[in-house]
Protein backbone atom coordinates (compact mmCIF):
# COMPACT_ATOMS: atom_id res chain seq x y z
CA UNK A 1 0.00 0.00 0.00
CA UNK A 2 1.44 3.34 -1.05
CA UNK A 3 1.60 6.44 1.13
CA UNK A 4 -1.28 8.07 -0.77
CA UNK A 5 -3.48 5.04 -0.20
CA UNK A 6 -2.69 5.12 3.51
CA UNK A 7 -3.60 8.80 3.71
CA UNK A 8 -6.84 8.23 1.80
CA UNK A 9 -7.69 5.30 4.06
CA UNK A 10 -7.10 7.41 7.17
CA UNK A 11 -9.18 10.27 5.77
CA UNK A 12 -11.95 7.84 4.88
CA UNK A 13 -11.95 6.49 8.41
CA UNK A 14 -12.10 10.01 9.85
CA UNK A 15 -15.05 10.88 7.60
CA UNK A 16 -16.93 7.73 8.57
CA UNK A 17 -16.22 8.36 12.24
CA UNK A 18 -17.46 11.97 11.91
CA UNK A 19 -20.66 10.78 10.24
CA UNK A 20 -21.22 8.24 12.99
CA UNK A 21 -20.70 10.90 15.67
CA UNK A 22 -23.14 13.29 13.99
CA UNK A 23 -25.79 10.59 13.54
CA UNK A 24 -25.40 9.50 17.16
CA UNK A 25 -25.71 13.10 18.37
CA UNK A 26 -28.88 13.66 16.33
CA UNK A 27 -30.44 10.46 17.65
CA UNK A 28 -29.59 11.38 21.25
CA UNK A 29 -31.04 14.88 20.83
CA UNK A 30 -34.25 13.47 19.34
CA UNK A 31 -34.57 11.00 22.20
CA UNK A 32 -34.09 13.77 24.77
CA UNK A 33 -36.66 15.98 23.04
CA UNK A 34 -39.21 13.15 22.94
CA UNK A 35 -38.59 12.39 26.61
CA UNK A 36 -39.02 16.05 27.59
CA UNK A 37 -42.25 16.24 25.63
CA UNK A 38 -43.59 13.10 27.29
CA UNK A 39 -42.70 14.47 30.71
CA UNK A 40 -44.41 17.77 29.92
CA UNK A 41 -47.55 15.97 28.76
CA UNK A 42 -47.55 13.84 31.91
CA UNK A 43 -47.00 16.84 34.19
CA UNK A 44 -49.77 18.78 32.46
CA UNK A 45 -52.19 15.86 32.81
CA UNK A 46 -51.31 15.49 36.50
CA UNK A 47 -51.85 19.21 37.05
CA UNK A 48 -55.29 19.12 35.42
CA UNK A 49 -56.23 16.06 37.47
CA UNK A 50 -55.24 17.83 40.69
CA UNK A 51 -57.30 20.86 39.67
CA UNK A 52 -60.37 18.68 39.17
CA UNK A 53 -60.20 16.93 42.53
CA UNK A 54 -59.15 19.92 44.66
CA UNK A 55 -61.61 22.06 46.59
CA UNK A 56 -61.76 25.61 47.90
CA UNK A 57 -59.31 28.44 47.14
CA UNK A 58 -56.51 25.99 46.30
CA UNK A 59 -58.60 24.72 43.40
CA UNK A 60 -58.71 28.24 41.97
CA UNK A 61 -54.93 28.51 42.27
CA UNK A 62 -54.53 25.18 40.46
CA UNK A 63 -56.93 26.39 37.78
CA UNK A 64 -54.64 29.37 37.22
CA UNK A 65 -51.67 27.02 36.90
CA UNK A 66 -53.60 24.98 34.31
CA UNK A 67 -54.40 28.12 32.31
CA UNK A 68 -50.76 29.21 32.45
CA UNK A 69 -49.51 25.77 31.39
CA UNK A 70 -51.92 25.58 28.46
CA UNK A 71 -51.00 29.09 27.29
CA UNK A 72 -47.27 28.32 27.33
CA UNK A 73 -47.81 25.02 25.51
CA UNK A 74 -49.86 26.81 22.88
CA UNK A 75 -47.13 29.40 22.39
CA UNK A 76 -44.40 26.75 22.18
CA UNK A 77 -46.37 24.84 19.53
CA UNK A 78 -46.64 28.01 17.44
CA UNK A 79 -42.95 28.90 17.83
CA UNK A 80 -41.95 25.46 16.51
CA UNK A 81 -43.47 26.51 13.18
CA UNK A 82 -41.37 29.67 12.84
CA UNK A 83 -39.15 29.09 9.81
CA UNK A 84 -37.17 32.33 9.61
CA UNK A 85 -33.91 32.18 11.61
CA UNK A 86 -33.96 35.98 11.84
CA UNK A 87 -37.38 36.13 13.49
CA UNK A 88 -37.49 37.73 16.92
CA UNK A 89 -40.49 35.69 17.98
CA UNK A 90 -38.56 32.69 19.42
CA UNK A 91 -36.42 35.00 21.56
CA UNK A 92 -39.45 36.98 22.73
CA UNK A 93 -41.37 33.82 23.52
CA UNK A 94 -38.34 32.63 25.50
CA UNK A 95 -38.77 35.70 27.71
CA UNK A 96 -42.48 34.99 28.06
CA UNK A 97 -41.70 31.39 29.03
CA UNK A 98 -39.19 32.58 31.65
CA UNK A 99 -41.76 34.93 33.16
CA UNK A 100 -44.30 32.12 33.08
CA UNK A 101 -41.91 29.81 34.96
CA UNK A 102 -41.50 32.42 37.70
CA UNK A 103 -45.26 32.92 37.84
CA UNK A 104 -45.82 29.16 38.13
CA UNK A 105 -43.44 29.05 41.11
CA UNK A 106 -45.42 31.87 42.73
CA UNK A 107 -48.64 29.93 42.16
CA UNK A 108 -47.12 26.77 43.64
CA UNK A 109 -46.18 28.75 46.72
CA UNK A 110 -49.67 30.20 46.86
CA UNK A 111 -51.14 26.67 47.00
CA UNK A 112 -49.77 26.30 50.53
CA UNK A 113 -51.10 29.67 51.77
CA UNK A 114 -53.65 29.30 54.57
CA UNK A 115 -54.38 32.94 55.41
CA UNK A 116 -57.69 33.72 53.62
CA UNK A 117 -56.93 37.46 53.31
CA UNK A 118 -53.47 36.91 51.86
CA UNK A 119 -54.78 34.16 49.59
CA UNK A 120 -57.55 36.37 48.19
CA UNK A 121 -55.18 39.29 47.57
CA UNK A 122 -52.41 37.25 45.97
CA UNK A 123 -54.84 35.19 43.91
CA UNK A 124 -56.27 38.34 42.33
CA UNK A 125 -52.76 39.57 41.44
CA UNK A 126 -51.80 36.16 40.06
CA UNK A 127 -54.95 36.03 37.94
CA UNK A 128 -54.01 39.37 36.38
CA UNK A 129 -50.52 38.10 35.55
CA UNK A 130 -51.89 34.89 34.01
CA UNK A 131 -54.21 37.04 31.88
CA UNK A 132 -51.15 38.99 30.72
CA UNK A 133 -49.31 35.81 29.72
CA UNK A 134 -52.34 34.52 27.80
CA UNK A 135 -52.59 37.83 25.94
CA UNK A 136 -48.90 37.76 25.06
CA UNK A 137 -49.19 34.21 23.73
CA UNK A 138 -52.16 35.23 21.60
CA UNK A 139 -50.03 38.01 20.08
CA UNK A 140 -47.23 35.53 19.38
CA UNK A 141 -49.59 33.04 17.75
CA UNK A 142 -51.14 35.81 15.67
CA UNK A 143 -47.70 36.91 14.46
CA UNK A 144 -46.76 33.32 13.59
CA UNK A 145 -50.03 32.82 11.74
CA UNK A 146 -49.41 36.00 9.75
CA UNK A 147 -45.95 34.79 8.80
CA UNK A 148 -47.29 31.39 7.65
CA UNK A 149 -50.10 32.83 5.54
CA UNK A 150 -49.63 33.03 1.79
CA UNK A 151 -48.25 36.38 0.65
CA UNK A 152 -47.87 38.23 -2.61
CA UNK A 153 -45.67 41.12 -3.61
CA UNK A 154 -48.59 43.50 -3.10
CA UNK A 155 -49.31 42.33 0.47
CA UNK A 156 -45.70 41.92 1.64
CA UNK A 157 -45.38 45.45 3.00
CA UNK A 158 -48.71 45.20 4.83
CA UNK A 159 -47.70 41.84 6.32
CA UNK A 160 -44.40 43.24 7.58
CA UNK A 161 -46.22 46.15 9.21
CA UNK A 162 -48.67 43.77 10.90
CA UNK A 163 -45.90 41.52 12.24
CA UNK A 164 -44.03 44.59 13.52
CA UNK A 165 -47.15 45.65 15.40
CA UNK A 166 -47.52 42.19 16.92
CA UNK A 167 -43.86 42.16 18.00
CA UNK A 168 -44.29 45.62 19.54
CA UNK A 169 -47.37 44.38 21.40
CA UNK A 170 -45.41 41.39 22.72
CA UNK A 171 -42.60 43.66 23.91
CA UNK A 172 -45.05 45.99 25.66
CA UNK A 173 -46.85 43.06 27.26
CA UNK A 174 -43.60 41.59 28.60
CA UNK A 175 -42.60 44.95 30.08
CA UNK A 176 -46.02 45.26 31.73
CA UNK A 177 -45.82 41.73 33.11
CA UNK A 178 -42.37 42.40 34.58
CA UNK A 179 -43.64 45.65 36.10
CA UNK A 180 -46.53 43.76 37.73
CA UNK A 181 -44.10 41.25 39.22
CA UNK A 182 -41.87 44.04 40.54
CA UNK A 183 -44.80 45.89 42.09
CA UNK A 184 -46.09 42.68 43.67
CA UNK A 185 -42.65 41.92 45.11
CA UNK A 186 -42.32 45.41 46.55
CA UNK A 187 -45.80 45.23 48.08
CA UNK A 188 -45.02 41.85 49.66
CA UNK A 189 -41.76 43.15 51.12
CA UNK A 190 -43.50 46.22 52.54
CA UNK A 191 -46.31 44.14 54.04
CA UNK A 192 -43.80 41.87 55.75
CA UNK A 193 -41.79 44.69 57.34
CA UNK A 194 -42.73 45.28 61.00
CA UNK A 195 -44.08 48.72 61.79
CA UNK A 196 -42.44 50.57 64.63
CA UNK A 197 -43.74 53.59 66.41
CA UNK A 198 -41.28 55.83 68.19
CA UNK A 199 -42.67 58.04 70.87
CA UNK A 200 -40.74 60.36 73.13
CA UNK A 201 -42.14 61.25 76.50
CA UNK A 202 -40.71 64.32 78.14
CA UNK A 203 -41.39 64.96 81.79
CA UNK A 204 -40.13 68.43 82.57
CA UNK A 205 -41.02 68.10 86.20
CA UNK A 206 -38.71 65.10 86.70
CA UNK A 207 -35.61 66.80 85.31
CA UNK A 208 -32.90 67.40 87.90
Amino acid sequence: MTGIEVVLSVLGGIVLLSIAVVVTFVLVVRAVVRRVRRERVASGAALRARARVSRGPQREVLALRVRLDEALRSGAAAIELVASPRSELPRLFGRIRDEGAVLDLQLRLLESERDPAVLARERAAARERVDQVEQLVRHVRSAVASGLSGTTDDSLAALRSEVDREVAAVRAGIDELQALNRRDGARTATAGRPQTTTSTVRDEGNRP
